[in-house]
């Protein structure tokens, strides 16, 4: 499961180096057209100019082989660059997003719970310590999992004196569906629009399509004490968060 979670967490990556081997191939014999040679040499050679000006021109009209590789490359070059700015975009998303870190004090929660009843988090939670759980969308069959392993052991989360509350976009008649369908005894928050999503940081995965799963472990004063970030590793979260509360509760 870890190997899973490290390719789909860098699947840009991996898309762009795997793409750069047919590139890097074409290129070769692209070269060899332009430059009138057979000798791989040509690759190490730095002369460029010729190069650019057969890609975006056509400086062989009426050769037929030149224009057939010149429009393939242009097609593997354009594919690539593709990759490349997903690569760099979503690198960027992730620095950008990760905004709520360990130690930091959690934003103001205020939304409506699954029976459309306005929540305030601080308040609801005051005195206690919270597990607050980004979870992508109602019914899908992680984040139903992830539900009921929390409903499950739930007791436990009351026992380490523990609120435990699920948040996503879907909306108001959604989450009530989705608890009354699977018994849920806590809390699931609409955040319709991802206005907190975005104000906690929580990233995205598979090309910015899913929304993240993130746990965040809130102590007494409000501070995070761990933030667990898994998109496949769904039992872990609950583990995770019972493991982290003991620790709180030892420190006390």
């Amino acid at each position: 499961m870890a190997l899973i979670t490290k390719v789909t967490e860098n699947i840009w990556l991996i898309f762009v180096l795997v793409w750069s081997l047919p590139l890097v191939l074409y290129r070769s014999k692209f070269r060899k057209v332009v430059y009138r040679t057979e000798s791989w040499t040509i690759n190490v050679k730095p002369v460029f100019l010729k190069e650019i000006k057969a890609l975006l021109g056509n400086i062989y009209p009426y050769d037929k082989e030149y224009i057939r590789k010149r429009n393939f490359y242009r097609i593997y070059l354009i594919i690539f660059l593709m990759l490349f700015t997903g690569y760099i975009a979503n690198a960027h998303s992730k620095k950008k997003t990760m905004e709520i870190k360990t130690g930091d004090t959690i934003p103001n929660i205020i939304l409506p719970d699954q029976n459309g009843k306005m929540i305030d988090v601080k308040k609801e939670t005051a005195g206690k310590n919270l597990v607050l759980f980004f979870y992508p969308k109602d019914d899908s069959p992680g984040c139903t999992k992830e539900a009921c392993s929390f409903r499950d052991q739930y007791e436990d989360f009351v026992d380490a004196n523990a609120v435990v509350i699920g948040i996503s976009g879907q909306s108001v008649k959604s989450h009530k569906k989705f608890a009354e369908k699977y018994h849920l005894s806590y809390t699931l928050l609409s955040d319709e629009g991802n206005k907190i999503r975005k104000a906690f940081g929580v990233p995205t995965n598979f090309f910015g399509l899913l929304p993240g799963r993130v746990t965040y472990i809130i102590n007494k004063n409000g501070n995070v004490a761990d933030i667990f970030n898994s998109q496949t590793q769904v039992n872990q979260h609950i583990e995770n968060a019972l493991k982290i509360l003991k620790k709180l509760d030892k420190s006390k």
